[in-house]
């Protein structure tokens, strides 16, 4: 999930890049670059990957 919006993240600051703008408040293409680095490394960490108990276990079951 945290990828998802990491790669919303920088596809706004991309278009910001791209038009020149900058937000009120000193907000610019870099701080959603850094905000979507930091949630890519959030993501990475296991950090928001949980599931419903039972579901979504990425080994499964062993089989014998």
């Amino acid at each position: 999930m945290l990828a998802i919006v990491a790669a919303i993240v920088f596809g706004l600051g991309l278009l910001l890049d791209l038009l020149g703008v900058d937000i009120l408040g000193g907000v610019s293409a870099m701080t959603f670059v850094l905000l979507g680095l930091t949630l890519l490394a959030l993501h990475q960490a296991g950090i928001g990957t949980a599931s419903v108990r039972g579901y979504g276990r990425w080994r499964g079951r062993a089989r014998r």
